[in-house]
């Protein structure tokens, strides 16, 4: 496994340009993650890795690498096999149940699949974002407070996303989807933000402002991101520290900005392609 050489150096002294956490960030830790799912395709061997609170991760791999696996494993959407994943002051392997749901409300998450309520406005799409810290009752009738509305109005804000408040999520772009979904994950008021291949089936400038999105949470929120990714121009671009997966196993531990082209081949395990580039 390659890890930059600098990187303990680093750790140690202040950056100008490194983001303060926040005081509500939550760091994450794996330890020996192993994942083998029920047709025995192993998808994460021995993973360990330690990310400090506000940092701004990326995952980077191909198809296959174990990069969604190792994100959804964070927020105990896939139980673990073997070893131990900690979010902030719990631990996540084998929990289950309210104690699981009750985690997750503190942890966004952003799929490429958007996740959104095609019928429903984007209003009410990103006041889900509130349901983990609202009493049941609430929710399934509909109630609202006035703080939960102002947090959702100032949310959509954040990503450029008030002017649509009122129309429903399915006459939107996909850009446009997936910023709401980055407005409801904040509504959360999460202590972490994980994002699966947020930007895969989008255009070129739309993936850039999404990404811009991500990293505006990070340092201007102070929040700890991870965003899975394949794509080596916004992993170097948007990105402080890269994780490189091949095959379920760890092999890139860096800064994201020093990785080079040949880092990204032992990543893949083949030669760079135009693929691998979002401005090709």
């Amino acid at each position: 496994m390659h890890t930059d050489p600098q990187r303990a150096e680093a750790e140690d002294t202040p950056s100008a340009s490194a983001p303060a956490p926040s005081p509500a960030a939550w760091a994450i830790g794996l330890k020996d993650v192993s994942v083998v799912y029920p047709n025995g395709t192993r998808a994460l061997r021995g993973v360990s890795l330690e990310i400090a609170a506000g940092e701004m991760v990326s995952i980077v791999g191909l198809s296959g690498s174990g990069k969604s696996t190792l994100i959804r494993a964070i927020n105990g959407l896939v139980p673990v096999t073997d070893g131990q994943i900690t979010v902030g002051p719990s631990v996540v392997t084998g929990m289950r149940g309210r104690q699981l749901r009750r985690l997750r409300g503190h942890i966004g998450m952003i799929f490429q699949g958007f996740n959104l309520a095609d019928r429903a406005s984007v209003y009410r799409n990103v006041l889900v974002g509130r349901f983990a810290h609202t009493p049941t009752y609430r929710t399934l009738l509909g109630l609202t407070s006035a703080a939960d509305r102002e947090l959702a109005l100032r949310s959509l804000d954040a990503v450029g996303m008030l002017e649509k408040v009122w129309v429903r999520a399915g006459q939107l772009s996909g850009g446009q989807k997936q910023r709401v979904a980055i407005a409801r994950a904040l509504t959360q008021q999460p202590s972490i933000m994980l994002a699966d291949e947020p930007v895969a089936s989008l255009d070129p400038p739309t993936a850039h402002a999404v990404m811009d999105d991500l990293r505006r949470v990070n340092v201007e929120d102070g929040l700890t991101v991870l965003v899975n990714i394949h794509l080596m121009d916004l992993a170097r671009q948007y990105t402080t520290r890269m994780i490189g997966l091949r095959a379920g196993e760890l092999v890139y531990d860096g800064l994201a900005a020093d990785a080079t082209d040949a880092d990204f081949e032992q990543i893949y395990g083949r030669p760079i392609q135009p693929i691998d580039r979002l401005d090709r």
